[in-house]
């Protein structure tokens, strides 16, 4: 029991008969929570989870360099700088001094917001795709992608067409299967 009145207690609201409700503004969603649904921000809660190794709630330098080594990569002091100024708002909390700096989950949240809706649709994406597929077969030629990726619209330089195209979604006979890939992207499908 506390001692203060019940009408000083956080996170409460005075009712008509003297009986107290939780906050509504603790009930409702706000802000980048409502772009997702609950069962998708418990996906990207456990991936921050993850990448959150001494599970103090911020992804830190040190965090990005257990995740980065877990995937055999050597992660440089560049790239990690970049990544935590990546952030929302730019800047990275005590960046400049010995404070610890990181992102926590509503920051990694937004930042995902932020790079899933950059994306096409679903539907844009395979429409897309299906103008180079004569055959309807979900398959274009690797090297006719290439092609239109490094000469066409927004170019991509070879090793980001590389990057693509070098996967799971490429087989031997050099076709790119893109009904498969776009299935797998699932951004932002129309409802």
């Amino acid at each position: 029991m506390s001692r203060y009145p019940d009408y000083l207690s956080a996170n409460v609201t005075p009712t008509k008969g003297g009986k107290t409700q939780k906050s509504r503004a603790r009930r409702e969603p706000s802000g980048v929570f409502s772009l997702f649904q609950a069962p998708q921000i418990q996906q990207f809660k456990e991936a921050f989870q993850l990448i959150d190794h001494d599970k103090d709630g911020w992804v830190n330098e040190s965090d990005l360099k257990e995740i980065f080594s877990s995937l055999g990569i050597t992660a440089s002091k560049q790239m990690l700088d970049d990544l935590l100024r990546a952030r929302p708002g730019g800047t990275v909390r005590g960046y400049g001094d010995d404070a610890e700096r990181g992102i926590n989950f509503t920051m990694f949240l937004t930042m995902m917001s932020e790079r899933l809706f950059e994306f096409d649709t679903e539907a844009e994406l395979l429409e897309a795709f299906e103008s180079f597929d004569e055959n309807d077969s979900g398959m274009v030629k690797v090297e006719e992608m290439r092609k239109w990726l490094s000469e066409v619209g927004e170019r991509m330089d070879q090793r980001e067409i590389e990057r693509l195209l070098k996967g799971p979604f490429t087989d031997r006979q050099g076709n790119f299967n893109y009904r498969e890939w776009v299935k797998v992207l699932r951004v932002n499908e129309d409802k």
